[in-house]
């Protein structure tokens, strides 16, 4: 189904990814692709993924919300919440809507509160028959790597990408001026927490990494959030430049573009580390399949063990008694790593 009368170049369009920041990153390739075609480009997301929108390109405006049906910890469903997401949409008099999702989501709730804010083409990926809540179901292999899955809504909507835009992740610039945090000279990032137990590395290991890359001559800098400020401090030791609680997303995002490598976790900051091109050590539980949601677009290798019994359990604590997918990788292992990709960010060469 094409665009419809009124949308496109100068048409407002609504576009929606409600749940983490790191789901709002892989989006925003597809949403570059929307704001290609539309005068005006709004996005709707949950506080969770707030900060990561308004560093989004091609983004106009941010509504956010707490969706009962997306979220983790999920609000109760209140009448009067929802009437006024409707009215706050209904006054956006929006042309299109385009409704991302994971595939564990369905977006029919929300394609109902678009639809009862009078938003008359919505389009949406959906295994389950929508009935008259989309213009457009739209229908993918679910593995294939989340921004390329986001593309394609896109595309059938009526929003290729662009010529020239080469579908990576981005951020807006200019970053923010981080030197006074990290100091001079190269360094790597250990960032070990994430906002779901079963893909955290064992915050031993985190620390045995930071005092291995330190032992082979690296300046190490741990980042964390307001509520890791312990586990940072833990994991820096005598031996990192501890940043924990220091970084809003703009200051993140600075830091991770200076590195040499990021190790991560499959969190926000990993697809933030991808968004500015650092190259990342991925320190990956299977919980959910890696072709979906490793660090898209850049260099990075792989670890943990894929073929562990949490492998697509989507668990959010470890099923397993001593968290083996991950546990067992070692710090000589991600240092190892690390040289790998340094090498790459460092002097242009590709990674062996």
């Amino acid at each position: 189904m094409g665009l419809k009368e009124g949308a496109g170049p100068r048409g407002r369009a609504l576009v929606v990814r409600l749940d983490s920041a790191g789901d709002v990153l892989l989006a925003g390739p597809a949403v570059r692709a929307v704001a290609a075609r539309s005068g005006h480009v709004t996005m709707l997301v949950s506080p969770l993924g707030e900060a990561a929108a308004r560093m989004l390109p091609g983004v106009d405006e941010v509504v956010v919300w707490s969706a009962p049906w997306v979220l983790a910890d999920p609000p109760p469903v209140r009448p009067e919440a929802v009437r006024g997401l409707v009215e706050r949409l209904a006054a956006g008099r929006f042309d299109d809507a385009v409704v991302f999702t994971s595939f564990h989501q369905s977006p029919l709730p929300t394609a109902l509160v678009l639809r009862l804010a009078g938003i008359g083409r919505i389009s949406a990926i959906s295994v389950d028959y929508p009935g008259s809540l989309l213009d457009v179901r739209h229908r993918v292999d679910d593995d294939i790597p989340e921004p390329e899955r986001a593309l394609s809504l896109a595309a059938a909507a009526g929003y290729p990408l662009p010529p020239g835009d080469d579908g990576r992740l981005a951020v807006r610039g200019p970053l923010p001026d981080v030197s006074a945090l990290t100091g001079d000279g190269p360094y790597v990032v250990v960032h070990p927490g994430a906002a779901v137990p079963a893909r955290r590395w064992p915050p031993e290991r985190c620390a045995e990494a930071v005092a291995e890359l330190a032992a082979r001559g690296r300046r190490v800098v741990v980042t964390g959030g307001r509520s890791e400020r312990d586990l940072t401090a833990f994991v820096a030791g005598g031996h990192g430049i501890d940043l924990g609680g220091r970084t809003g997303m703009p200051e993140l995002a600075a830091v991770l573009a200076g590195a040499s490598a990021v190790v991560v976790g499959n969190t926000g900051p990993a697809h933030l580390a991808a968004a500015v091109r650092t190259p990342v050590v991925s320190l990956f539980s299977p919980v959910v399949p890696a072709v979906r949601w490793a660090p898209y677009g850049v260099p990075h290798v792989l670890l943990g063990d894929q073929l562990a019994p949490c492998r697509d359990t989507r668990a959010r604590v470890c099923p397993v008694p001593g968290h083996p997918c991950l546990a067992g990788v070692g710090a000589a292992e991600v240092a190892d790593a690390v040289d790998k990709l340094a090498a790459y960010s460092e002097d242009g060469s590709e990674p062996r």
